[in-house]
C-alpha cells in the first residue's frame, strides 16, 4: 500500500511539473508583457510625466487632482457607471431571452444562432460606423423608422439627453456573444428536474423559475462580472462615434477615453497611470463585492441536488 501512494505522490508530482513547464511561456509573458508595465504605471502614478522629460515624483498629487478639482474625472465617472448600471442588465436579460429562443428545436435555428452570434464578432470600428450611420438624425434608419409612425427622432450622438441611451442601445447588439454561454447553460441542465417537475404539475412560468434560472445561475454570475469588467471598459465606440472627444459637452466622455486623452493627447502619463489605477480599483471593488454575495444567490448542480 505504502508503495501505491508513493507511486501516486510521484505520478502527481511530475504531472504537476509538466503542467508548469506548459504554462511557463504564459507565465513569462505575463510577467514581463504584462507584469512590468502594471507595475511601471504604479509608480508612473505617482510622478509627473510628459514622455519626453523624465518622471518627476510628486506622490499624492495626482490622486489629490482628480478628487478634489478635475470635474471632467467625475463627469467620466458618471458616465461609466451610467452605462454600466443599464447596459449589463439590459444585455443579460437580453442574451438570456434570445438564449431561450435558441434553445428550441426548429429547423431554422443553427442559421438564427448564427445571425445572432455574428454582430459579437464583427469588428468594433466597424461596428460603430454602422451605429453611427442608423443615429444619423437626418437620414439614419432609425428615425426614418419612426417617422413611419409620425414620431420625431432625437439628435442621438449629438444630443447630450440621448448619446448616452444611444450607446446602451448599440450595446444591446452584441448579446449574441453571452448568448452563446447561455445557450450552452441551458443545454446542460438536466432534462430529468423538467420531467420531475412535469410530474408534480408545474408550468412553463413554475419549471423556469424554479428550476431553469437556478440552474443558470453560475452562467449568469459568470457574465455578470464579465459584463461590468467589460462595461467599466468601454472605449472604441466611443471613441469611434464620438472622434475621441467624449461629447457632446462631455455627455460620452467614459473614464477610459479620459485616461487615453491625458495619456496620449495632453501627454500627462503620470496623471493618466492614476486614473487607470483608480479605474483597476473600482472594478476589484465591484467584483470583490460580487463574490462576497454570489454565496446567496448563485446555485450549482450539486447543491440543487441535497
Amino acid at each position: 500500500m505504502e508503495n501505491i501512494k508513493k507511486s501516486r505522490i510521484s505520478m502527481s508530482t511530475h504531472e504537476a511539473i509538466w503542467g508548469y513547464v506548459f504554462l511557463l511561456p504564459w507565465i513569462l509573458g505575463m510577467i514581463f508583457f504584462v507584469g512590468g508595465p502594471i507595475i511601471a504605471s504604479l509608480i508612473l502614478s505617482f510622478c509627473e510625466w510628459d514622455l519626453i522629460q523624465p518622471p518627476k515624483f510628486v506622490g499624492l498629487e495626482n490622486y489629490i487632482k482628480m478628487f478634489t478639482s478635475d470635474k471632467r474625472f467625475w463627469a467620466s465617472l458618471y458616465n461609466t457607471f451610467y452605462y454600466t448600471v443599464f447596459s449589463v442588465p439590459l444585455g443579460i436579460i437580453g442574451s438570456i431571452v434570445v438564449a431561450l429562443l435558441m434553445n428550441q428545436k426548429w429547423k431554422t435555428v443553427r442559421l438564427l444562432r448564427t445571425i445572432y452570434y455574428l454582430p459579437s464578432v464583427t469588428a468594433g470600428v466597424a461596428s460603430a460606423i454602422i451605429w453611427m450611420w442608423l443615429f444619423n438624425p437626418d437620414f439614419g434608419l432609425i428615425n426614418y423608422a419612426l417617422s413611419l409612425f409620425g414620431i420625431k427622432g432625437p439628435l442621438w450622438l449629438a444630443d447630450e439627453t440621448w448619446s448616452k441611451p444611444a450607446l446602451i442601445i448599440m450595446s444591446l447588439w452584441g448579446v449574441g456573444g453571452n448568448m452563446i454561454i447561455y445557450l450552452a447553460g441551458l443545454q446542460g441542465i438536466p432534462q430529468q428536474l423538467y420531467e420531475a417537475a412535469e410530474i408534480d404539475g408545474a408550468g412553463m412560468w413554475g419549471k423556469f423559475r424554479h428550476i431553469t434560472i437556478p440552474m443558470l445561475t453560475p452562467v449568469i454570475f459568470f457574465n455578470l462580472i464579465m459584463s461590468i469588467v467589460w462595461s467599466f471598459q468601454i472605449f472604441t465606440q466611443v471613441y469611434v462615434m464620438t472622434g475621441g472627444q467624449g461629447g457632446p459637452a462631455d455627455s460620452t466622455l467614459v473614464l477610459v477615453l479620459y485616461i487615453y486623452q491625458h495619456a496620449f493627447k495632453f501627454h500627462n502619463m503620470g496623471y493618466a497611470s492614476a486614473l487607470a489605477w483608480i479605474l483597476f480599483i473600482i472594478i476589484l471593488i465591484f467584483t470583490l463585492i460580487q463574490f462576497k454575495f454570489a454565496g446567496g444567490w448563485v446555485h450549482y448542480e450539486g447543491e440543487l441536488k441535497k
